[in-house]
């Protein structure tokens, strides 16, 4: 199982907050359209890696999609908070039961480094 893959130069990693930008086709047209939310499972492996983005739409309604890596509508990914040391597994299917706050509250103290008091 893969914690971290490499995709255009950019290493990601299980628990990042991200911003997937991808490519739709609209008759003639084509637009880029950005989706964020926590990476929580990469699967699959060498080139054919898929990752699965979750975020918290309206009312409160969870909403998963799984982009492919090796996709040419995939423009870029970028990573707006890394994970840090904060993640232990894999795959992050516990926070599906999971409110919008209650997620916030497991990621607040990953960002923060214990200074020694002297």
């Amino acid at each position: 199982m893969a914690i971290n893959v490499k995709y255009k130069n950019t290493n990601i990693s299980i628990g990042d907050k991200v911003r997937v930008i991808y490519k739709i086709k609209e008759q003639d047209k084509t637009r880029l359209q950005s989706f964020d939310g926590i990476l929580i499972a990469i699967k699959g492996r060498k080139e054919n890696y898929s990752i699965t983005v979750r975020r918290i739409g309206d009312a409160q309604i969870g909403i998963e999609r799984i982009f492919l890596l090796s996709s040419p509508s995939l423009e870029k990914i970028e990573i707006l908070k890394k994970s840090g040391k904060g993640v232990r597994r894999a795959k992050l299917y516990y926070i599906r039961g999971k409110s919008k706050k209650e997620i916030e509250k497991i990621y607040s103290g990953v960002d923060k480094i214990k200074k020694p008091s002297n």
